[in-house]
């Protein structure tokens, strides 16, 4: 009587084309599921991890898509699951780790691709929260924009005559205190020369 083998967790990291990935992204999937599924193992957890450009061309693609998938498997397929990965035209390589003392949490936690999706989620939510509050903000017509200009204008330049009038008025008062000591000087002196010069007396 045969006996069950303890399947065991494992990690598998799955290289495809970039190329296909992106025009067939279900299909990639699928030809992953595909293998896994002749091999018995049982699929917790498969997404993707990242896009990134290959150190060198493998199988003529420069740029690959890694696909992270966490299976539990009989230990004595695992060659089996590698066999078919040479064979597919879909996937261009796979390593598998061994990951028994992987948690729930370790297996969830974010990769590279799905942070950066949630920082273009995040970004565009801020976007549109501010096209949003743009477009609440009441928007002055272009004409009573420039009537203000020119009202702020036309009250700037009355404050800059009344300043200008106030400072001749301010400087006037010395100017003819001025004009007006020099005149009163100048008759003194007048007088004083007169005063000086010797009266001359006829005798008749």
């Amino acid at each position: 009587m045969e006996t069950m083998a303890e399947k065991k967790l494992y990690e598998g990291m799955f290289l495809v084309d970039s190329a296909k990935a992106a025009s067939d992204w279900d299909g990639v999937n699928a030809a992953i599921k595909k293998i896994l599924d002749r091999a018995g193992a049982e699929i917790v957890s498969m997404r993707k991890w990242d896009d990134r450009r290959l150190a060198y061309d493998i199988r003529g693609t420069s740029r690959g898509t890694y696909m992270l998938c966490y299976f539990k498997a009989d230990g004595q397929k695992i060659q089996g699951i590698e066999k078919d990965v040479q064979l597919s035209e879909n996937i261009i390589r796979v390593l598998i780790l061994s990951t028994d003392q992987m948690t729930k949490e370790d297996i969830e936690r974010d990769t590279p691709a799905t942070k950066t999706e949630k920082e273009k989620a995040v970004a565009e939510q801020a976007k549109e929260a501010k096209v949003s509050e743009q477009k609440d903000q009441p928007e002055e017509p272009a004409a009573e924009q420039a009537q203000i200009v020119d009202e702020a204008k036309t009250a700037e330049d009355v404050e800059q005559a009344v300043e200008t009038e106030q400072a001749e008025e301010t400087e006037r008062p010395e100017e003819t205190r001025k004009e007006e000591d020099a005149g009163q000087a100048e008759e003194v002196g007048a007088e004083e020369q007169q005063d000086s010069q010797p009266k001359v007396s006829s005798d008749d």
